[in-house]
């Protein structure tokens, strides 16, 4: 083992460096709107790397457009293998065809490892690397070489094992700092002090120490080999005297499991933070803690050699390439061949600047932010109609549930309208690369504090810039929900302070869209209104006063039969509805419970979202369809002069088209209104439409949609791509998941409430929420866009199973928290200890929507998993006099007390209204428990939230 140490530090950088630059040059040829595979280049990199540095020999897997015929041949006989252990000798040996492929398999493997030797033997070289060790030295005993077949069977190990688990590891740290920002941040600072613009040398692997800490911290929280398996030698207990294990007894070791543990790492195990192996940490935690590689004597001799390939490949890739996500939103999802790798894990590799000790804003990649003619194609962008000497406009969010997006995307649709070009993008795309040379208009929204995902990657960039911004004019809006008091437009906030603390202009004030109140879509139109003035002023340009010049145009409507098919979120895939009940009694509100089997690959936990890609309701196509005097059946073909969500230049059906694609029922907008009243009516009617402009109010109180308005005035002309061009796209709708992944990994469930209410519009037909009626008639087999989405990182189970939980809850509010308690009866029934639980759910009576009481919540309470009380708003006599969750809450405050005592955590999930009173009431328990005034009584409670003691999830 020492000799081969030495040989690592004397003979292999120079090589690992050269296969290293091999897979940088690739990724610059390539350019950064490549979608790049890491996983798949990271093995070419690593397989590579073995066999140059081990054999001296050049598989040259970057210049070929397919894999090396070895790994393919390799993956197949592994999967090969591993189905031969569990499948009955007798039907192996019928399966010619199989047999067939895995002995070509064995010969494509064998083959390269004897033509690797072949080659050395017709052509020696003075290099001591292993393939000459093995080839010509001798047993210092025996006085005999290995042979041939001996040295075969050891290639092949060294090509196997030797490239997949590096590769494994640099896929996962890759996903890593990608998903951290600060750890990417702190990886660019480390890398351009230490190198700049130099090539890395041996010595500089020594100063990177945090590049290596995030290797480590890689191979801790997601190991390529998640299994490992120990024989007992002799009868032994293990586990402090718990465990006793007979000879001979194989005990399969978890080393995810252990590697997570959080009475060894702290209770952040889950999380993904490098500090925690350097500077003295790593040496200081309990011996074997760490076994990524195995260990004693069965431990991966190769393991130096791995770290230190790791070390250089991850360096050169720092230092050359900025990196974005293909899918912002991508949450990690594993596959299995020989070893664990993320799966449908993609990214862009965009070429930092030269000079990376001073980074200087430039303009934006081009390539990134104007799509290729073909993507232009695809997504409605026209750029003949206008000239190339108009102004650029970059339009620039940060989205996860699309209101944001779409938001922004109206901006850059009317750009043309005001005379700009506009360009189109993530936040994330514009890292180290504001543009300079045009006004930057900014879309954001805050989740619970944070960044969205596509954003978090600049916020981190801004926060830490030391560069002044002098050149940069911006403005910036908000959306955020005020449900969120204390990180209420946190993010967008912290952009426009930035900016201008940097030298930036702000050409406009910031705007706030709240997204808790009908005037979230309003405020928007009423800034983005100011926002154009001042750009036309700023800039000069000419303001083409006729309102339909940015509608979408309807270039043909020919009858037909076809339809399209609907267009879907990239994110989302299909899963497949296995049931769909009601929980309530007739006569009561509806709330149903829906189980839905996931896409393949796709992974939650206990207290995520599950989103969904909803339709409106028919009734309110047929509406449209009527109104426009369409059929249903009748083709349109659309072109957009600027990027748009709608289907561009393919023929689809009305029906489709208004189906899937835009918001029917969003109430109407100031901006609406104004383009209603400049369409030809008569004068009856404009003066209506005026007297609801200037009493906007009566609008949002009935909740009135453009589509409603146009029924209340069939005078009113207007063309079809006009009224497209008003709505809002259709938004994917988050629902938390009922259940937990211990139950079925495979499948989620739902617990919906349906909205089908009397019209506040005056209407006599009732509202139908357009996502819950969607989900109320979906049946058994039914296939519906769905994509899994991360909760926020404190409204998880704790780490520990052994903390006590209590649960704050009404009506579907008992959606995530069903998830929790169900996790914790699976972890008891596989003979774990668990912590108490307390729920409090509210409800209106027992009989009538005590959601899951019969065929869940009453087993498990006798299980002795969940202590349930209930609060009956009409029936109060049977929960103790208690009408409300917070009237409960008081009631038992005891138990709160003695719950928080034992390092409980605390979880409220429901309306706004119910929050709201189960905050002041805790806040109230607080006071009395220690006698202090209502301030510190507040600043108590906010604490308990900082410290992620008390997570809410508050929906209106």
């Amino acid at each position: 083992m020492p000799a081969f140490g030495n040989i690592l530090v004397r003979d292999t950088f120079d090589d690992m460096l050269d296969i290293a630059k091999q897979l940088v040059l690739k990724w610059e040829r390539f350019g950064p709107t490549y979608t790049i595979d890491p996983a798949e280049d990271f093995t070419r990199l690593t397989f590579d790397t073995i066999a140059l540095t081990s054999m001296t020999y050049r598989l040259n897997s970057f210049y070929s457009e397919t894999p090396h015929p070895f790994i393919q041949a390799m993956s197949d006989f592994l999967t090969e293998a591993g189905a031969r252990v569990n499948r009955p000798a007798v039907v192996t040996a019928l399966m010619r065809g199989t047999n067939a492929k895995y002995e070509q398999d064995i010969k494509t493997m064998a083959d390269l490892a004897d033509e690797i030797i072949a080659e050395r033997k017709k052509n020696p070289i003075d290099k001591p690397d292993l393939l000459n060790r093995m080839l010509y030295q001798k047993d210092p005993k025996t006085g005999e070489k290995l042979s041939d077949e001996n040295i075969r069977f050891n290639l092949l190990t060294f090509l196997l094992a030797g490239h997949e688990t590096t590769s494994g590891t640099l896929t996962f740290a890759l996903y890593h700092i990608m998903k951290n920002p600060e750890v990417m941040r702190k990886l660019r600072v480390e890398v351009d002090e230490v190198l700049g613009d130099e090539t890395i040398t041996l010595n500089d692997l020594s100063r990177l120490k945090y590049n290596l800490a995030t290797i480590r911290e890689a191979l801790r929280l997601n190991v390529p080999t998640g299994l490992r398996t120990a024989v007992a030698l002799e009868d032994t207990v293990i586990g402090g005297g718990k465990y006793f294990i007979e000879k001979g007894l194989n005990v399969v070791v978890n080393s995810w499991k252990a590697q997570t543990d959080p009475k060894v790492w702290g209770e952040d195990a889950q999380l993904f933070r490098p500090e925690r192996m350097m500077d003295g940490k790593f040496e200081a935690y309990p011996p074997n803690a760490w076994q990524p590689f195995g260990y004693g004597s069965r431990a991966c001799i190769g393991r130096a050699l791995a770290i230190q390939e790791a070390q250089i490949a991850l360096a050169c890739i720092i230092q050359k390439f900025d990196f974005a996500m293909k899918d912002p939103s991508y949450e990690l999802k594993l596959k299995q061949t020989m070893t664990l790798k993320p799966a449908n894990f993609y990214v862009h590799a965009i070429p930092r600047t030269a000079n990376k000790t001073k980074r200087v804003p430039r303009p934006i990649v081009k390539a990134v932010l104007e799509k290729d003619k073909k993507t232009e194609a695809s997504a409605g962008v026209s750029k003949s109609k206008l000239s190339e000497s108009a102004p650029p406009l970059y339009v620039l969010y940060g989205s996860n549930a699309g209101s944001s997006e779409s938001f922004a995307q109206r901006i850059a649709s009317d750009a043309a309208k005001y005379g700009f070009r506009a360009s189109f993008a993530t936040l994330d795309s514009v890292v180290n690369n504001l543009p300079p040379d045009g006004p930057i208009v900014i879309v954001t929204a805050s989740f619970e504090g944070e960044p969205a995902d596509n954003a978090a990657h600049f916020v981190n960039w801004l926060s830490n810039l030391k560069e002044q911004l002098n050149n940069v004019r911006y403005a910036v809006f908000g959306c955020g929900s005020r449900d969120w008091a204390r990180t209420y437009q946190k993010i967008p906030k912290l952009i426009d302070a930035t900016l201008e603390e940097r030298g930036g202009q702000r050409l406009l004030q910031r705007g706030e869209g709240d997204a808790s109140t009908f005037e979230f879509f309003s405020s928007f139109d009423d800034w983005s209104g100011k926002l154009w003035k001042v750009l036309s002023e700023e800039f000069h340009t000419t303001v083409n006063e006729d309102d339909t010049s940015t509608a979408i145009e309807v270039k043909k409507i020919d009858a037909g039969t076809s339809r399209a098919t609907a267009l879907r979120q990239s994110d989302t895939a299909l899963g497949t509805v296995l049931e769909n009940a009601v929980l309530t009694a007739p006569g009561a509100p509806a709330k149903r419970h829906i189980v839905i089997e996931l896409p393949e690959n796709m992974q939650y936990r206990a207290g995520d979202y599950l989103a969904i890609l909803p339709t409106n309701p028919i009734r309110s196509v047929h509406r449209a369809i009527a109104r426009f005097g369409l059929s249903s059946e009748q083709q349109v073909t659309l072109s957009s002069a600027g990027p748009t969500s709608l289907p561009v230049n393919q023929p689809i059906t009305t029906f489709d088209l208004l189906l899937g694609y835009v918001e029917l029922s969003q109430p109407a907008t100031t901006r609406d209104l104004h383009t209603l009243f400049h369409a030809e009516s008569s004068e009856s009617t404009k003066q209506a439409l005026k007297e609801y402009i200037n009493s906007y109010e009566k609008i949002q109180e009935r909740r009135l949609s453009v589509l409603d308005v146009l029924e209340d005035f069939p005078d009113i002309k207007l063309p079809l791509g006009v009224f497209l061009t008003m709505l809002p796209s259709m938004r994917l709708r988050q629902y938390s998941i009922s259940s937990s992944s211990l139950w079925n990994p495979a499948q989620v469930s739902l617990t919906v409430s349906i909205l089908d209410a009397p019209s506040i519009s005056g209407r006599t037909e009732p509202f139908l929420g357009v996502a819950s009626t969607y989900l109320a008639h979906l049946r058994p087999g039914t296939k519906v866009q769905v994509s899994v989405r991360s909760s926020s990182a404190a409204f998880h189970l704790p780490q520990d199973p052994t903390t006590p939980i209590v649960m704050f809850c009404a009506g579907t509010g008992l959606a995530p928290m069903r998830g929790f308690i169900q996790d914790r009866v699976y972890q008891k029934k596989a003979g774990r200890d668990i912590g108490k639980a307390l729920l409090f759910f509210g409800c209106r009576k027992p009989d009538e929507d005590y959601l899951y009481y019969e065929s869940d919540l009453k087993e498990w309470s006798e299980l002795g998993v969940v202590d349930i009380r209930p609060a009956f708003s009409r029936m109060s006599e049977e929960s103790l006099a208690c009408k409300y969750v917070q009237d409960r809450v008081w009631h038992d405050r005891v138990d709160i007390v003695a719950a928080y005592d034992a390092g409980a955590k605390f979880y409220t999930c429901g309306s706004r209204k119910m929050a709201e009173g189960v905050k002041d009431v805790l806040t109230k328990i607080i006071k009395e428990n220690n006698n202090i005034e209502d301030e510190k009584a507040a600043a108590l409670f906010d604490r308990a939230s900082q410290v992620s003691r008390y997570a809410t999830d508050i929906f209106d």
